[in-house]
């Protein structure tokens, strides 16, 4: 099937193939993950704190009988203020064998990109290390940030994918 192939988004070496994303807003910015990590979308709910955990991990929840971690990537990618509006939605991903939620401000769409539309992500120096990024992509008038989002929910600091293996 034509739909099965343009599924994926990363090839061997890194390199950005295509595929559908859905994209979200943190702040003032646009960015896109994998479709095929996102489980649900769901509204934001009170979560349970967690003593001692970084400030970016909320809580938890308890999404059908799995205690699942949320995490405010606004926070996490310095994107202002974590205001909680009507729009603030609950992304809950599947990453590697873990479930986890990441707090947006808004869910916008689901995009199906191909190669041409997406760009190697610059060097720079941002709150957004450069190895959480897939790429760039231009889509009309807008620029999407391409997230590795299993890289960066597996990463040390984020302190969720040890404890799954636990």
């Amino acid at each position: 099937m034509v739909e099965a192939n343009m599924q994926l988004t990363v090839a061997q070496e890194g390199r950005v193939i295509a595929g559908e994303f859905l994209t979200f807003t943190l702040g003032g910015e646009e960015y896109a993950i994998d479709i095929l990590k996102v489980q649900e979308i769901r509204g934001y709910d009170a979560v349970t704190r967690i003593a001692g955990a970084p400030e970016f991990i909320k809580g938890v929840i308890n999404l059908r009988g799995i205690i699942v971690p949320i995490v405010d990537l606004r926070i996490k990618f310095k994107a202002g203020s974590a205001e909680f509006t009507p729009f603030t939605v609950v992304i809950i991903l599947n990453v590697g064998t873990r479930v986890v939620g990441v707090v947006v401000d808004g869910v916008s769409d689901v995009l199906t990109l191909a190669p041409e539309q997406i760009r190697p992500a610059p060097e720079f120096t941002s709150a957004i290390r450069t190895e959480y990024i897939l790429g760039l992509a231009s889509v009309a008038e807008r620029m999407l940030i391409l997230l590795d989002i299993e890289r960066l929910m597996s990463a040390s600091e984020m302190a969720l994918v040890d404890e799954a293996i636990l």
